[in-house]
């Protein structure tokens, strides 16, 4: 039986190989001759109305505004979890992940400020400070049978802090002209829904609800939406209806049910029978459920879908860059494009491995058990693939300005595929022999 990390582990990497095969695809059909067509379909119009209300926009705003709002309520519900129960509980435990996304949040900021300090093209520095767990952890589990188990934990809890920072750097830095009423109104549906999660409510419809009208809320009040579904995430039910102890004494009492329905049942009618162990079925089923904790059941719930459908999609809306229109020389030379790959190579390694190393040197972490340095620069080197939320950082940063949201992205994906390469030459040449004392 797989326990809740192995089965995270498994379903991100699943998810990283099929966001790989759905960029390469996206970016063929971009570059070819549908790729006008490609383009025109992310800008057709969609609505949802009920009655007189309606709400118009492109499916590429649709995929970026509304699924990816799922995919931050999922990543709020991994980010709950390892806080309460992962490797985000101990602060012993959490401290070197910590100063590594620190680190590898601020360095590559950094980085990118000193080749674009001002202009439209400053405002795109948070874009090489996200890292993609998917990608990033997809790549190293390629590597599992070489590495200790430590280092998929490392990486793994460094990517999950390293989407906090991302997710409280859009709210901070990437936010338009606010409607303080709309806002006001956001406050208090958050406000109801503490109060459903204080007063013991567990059913995850009037979560739903609140939280689609949440989510229209941020929407008009010109916070980024998807921020809704971190907000969520934070107040979803962690405590399930029964403990442990009473899911045991209603187990015994199901078993003793059972008992005494096959003492009954024989000489009696096979029809009775099987309706009773069909009542026991199902008082076994509600049973189970209640043991299971609300942002359990979602988490579970959410994670195929946004895993294999709604960042595959997000994908297909942003990742077509038309390579064989695109003057590659003169692009990958110009500011932003050097910022976002110099910041995401070399920038994530630095940041990670420098911040670790004084984490550990300041006594306030040390390295897992059979983990060395060199594991830990591997997984910094893998840190710089930023895919999904360095794109969507770009598409904030430089929502005016086409032309520098390409050489965003064409950074962004040459970063991504020199960290992989990187990361896994370093960990595959090496990474066995080192001690922890390396």
């Amino acid at each position: 039986m797989l326990s809740p990390f192995e089965r995270f582990l498994r379903q991100t990497t699943a998810g990283g190989i099929v966001l790989m095969g759905m960029t390469l695809l996206t970016l063929i059909v971009a570059s070819s001759p549908w790729g006008d067509a490609y383009r025109h379909l992310w800008e057709t119009p969609f609505r949802v109305g009920l009655g007189l209300r309606t709400l118009e926009m492109s499916l590429h705003a649709w995929v970026n505004e509304g699924l990816m709002a799922l995919f931050f309520l999922l990543v709020g519900l991994e980010l709950k979890r390892e806080i309460m129960v992962g490797e985000l509980a101990s602060p012993r435990n959490a401290a070197l992940p910590v100063a590594g996304a620190v680190g590898g949040m601020l360095a590559p900021a950094g980085i990118y400020v000193l080749f674009n300090p001002s202009g439209p093209a400053a405002a795109g520095w948070g874009v090489p400070m996200a890292t993609d767990i998917a990608f990033a952890v997809g790549i190293l589990v390629l590597l599992a049978w070489r590495i200790p188990r430590g280092v998929i934990i490392f990486l793994t809890a460094l990517a999950i802090a390293d989407d906090l920072g991302a997710v409280l750097v859009i709210a901070l830095f990437y936010t338009r002209a606010i409607d303080m009423q709309l806002l006001a109104a956001a406050a208090a549906l958050l406000g109801i829904l503490v109060l459903l999660n204080r007063g013991g409510i567990r059913h995850s419809l009037p979560y739903a609800i609140l939280g689609i009208l949440l989510w229209l809320a941020l929407l008009k009040s010109g916070i980024h939406a998807t921020l809704a579904g971190v907000l969520l995430a934070f107040v979803i039910p962690a405590r399930p209806i029964f403990t442990p102890h009473q899911f045991d004494e209603r187990l015994d009492a199901v078993k003793q049910a059972l008992h005494e329905a096959e003492s009954d049942s024989e000489g009696s009618d096979i029809f009775l029978s099987i309706a009773r162990l069909f009542g026991l079925a199902e008082r076994l089923e509600r049973t189970s459920a209640a043991v299971q904790s609300p942002q359990q059941r979602m988490e579970h719930r959410l994670a195929p879908w946004v895993t294999f459908g709604i960042i595959p999609l997000f994908a297909m809306a942003n990742a077509g860059l038309d390579v064989s229109a695109m003057p590659i020389r003169e692009v990958v030379l110009q500011p932003v494009t050097l910022g976002v790959v110099l910041g995401l190579v070399f920038g994530k390694f630095l940041g990670i491995t420098g911040f670790s190393w004084l984490a550990v040197r300041l006594g306030m972490a040390s390295l897992p058990g059979g983990v060395g340095w060199r594991h830990i620069s591997g997984a910094a080197w893998l840190g710089g693939i930023g895919f999904t939320m360095s794109l969507f950082i770009g598409q904030l940063a430089f929502a005016g300005a086409p032309s520098l949201f390409e050489q965003a992205r064409l950074g962004t994906m040459l970063a991504s595929l020199i960290s992989a390469i990187l990361g896994l030459g370093w960990l595959y040449s090496g990474a066995r022999g080192t001690s922890a004392d390396g």
